[in-house]
């Protein structure tokens, strides 16, 4: 009886270690796609030479290595510029990766959706509070929120 109870216990165990943690990231399509949509709404308009591609703004150096790591393939500028679909499954993958990195360092929804806006526009996931950047974040979380009040 004992060894029954030291296996079941032992099992226990091993299933609540392998379990989810409670601040474990447990984002969604639903919650990359919204965001998704918000920097796009968000960014600054599509203009003929601004040095900025896809209607998500992105910068031109950053291109290659993100099509490579998302697509498998490497894409100039020029290409993501033109191919919509590729720059969507791009800024969906790398979205989606900052927003579970954010959601694990904050375990707060909104939080990490404010850090990946303004990670998006600085690099960096803080002080983006003030001036246009701010406003730009605002503007990133306040779409996100309308996007996911959308779906539910």
């Amino acid at each position: 009886m004992k060894t029954i109870k030291s296996l079941l216990l032992g099992v226990t165990l091993a299933t609540v270690g392998l379990s989810p943690l409670p601040g474990a990231a447990q984002v969604k399509d639903t919650q990359v796609n919204a965001l998704v949509s918000a920097l796009k709404q968000a960014a600054p308009p599509n203009r003929p030479n601004d040095g900025m591609y896809s209607s998500w703004q992105v910068l031109p150096g950053i291109i290659p290595s993100w099509t490579k790591q998302c697509l498998g393939k490497e894409m100039t500028p020029q290409q993501f510029e033109t191919d919509e679909n590729a720059a969507r499954q791009v800024v969906s993958c790398i979205v989606a990766r900052e927003l579970k990195t954010q959601y694990k360092t904050t375990n707060n929804e909104t939080q990490a959706v404010t850090s990946v806006a303004c990670w998006w526009m600085t690099g960096k996931t803080t002080g983006c509070n003030q001036g246009n950047t701010g406003t730009y974040v605002n503007r990133v979380v306040s779409l996100y929120k309308q996007q996911m009040k959308a779906k539910s």
